[in-house]
């Protein structure tokens, strides 16, 4: 377990709770406005994207977000898009297997980043359709972030 991070158990249990039952644009804006809303109740500097099968459904940048959150996003989107889960759990399945990311697997690291912050939209008996994705924060706020919003979208 490293400190500060969920274990791998936990992110698991967590992918399998956040799971559609589809997925529409409509969910998509819903979703990205309440991101848009509790950013700005924190004055988080973040970027924030929401792709369903690579069609780009909704994208804002708040104030303090930089063109570098925009490749974080691309770095995090290619991570869950390459191994069906979020790019926390990526990350921390390397970490808790005593390595990093870049070893265990030698991806480019300009190309990918298994930093939290990037979610898989799952919907139930389909698999996996797209990704929600917040940078700006420390990696597990930016991956907290995206799963308060997707639960208290699921939980309507």
């Amino acid at each position: 377990m490293v400190p500060g991070f969920p274990s791998l158990a936990q992110l698991a249990a967590e992918e399998d709770e956040l799971q559609f039952t589809g997925f529409t644009n409509e969910d998509a804006w819903e979703l990205g406005s309440a991101l848009v809303a509790a950013a700005r109740a924190q004055r988080a500097p973040v970027a924030i994207d929401i792709r369903r099968n690579g069609h780009q459904l909704f994208k804002a940048a708040l104030p303090g977000a930089t063109p570098d959150n925009d490749t974080w996003i691309e770095r995090k989107a290619r991570v869950v898009q390459r191994f069906a889960h979020s790019s926390l759990y990526v990350g921390q399945r390397s970490r808790e297997a005593g390595q990093t990311f870049e070893a265990e697997f030698g991806l480019d690291p300009q190309q990918y980043a298994a930093h939290g912050g990037a979610v898989p939209v799952t919907v139930r008996s389909v698999g996996q359709v797209g990704v929600v994705v917040v940078s700006g924060l420390p990696q597990v706020a930016d991956h907290l972030m995206v799963v308060a919003a997707m639960r208290a979208h699921l939980g309507r």
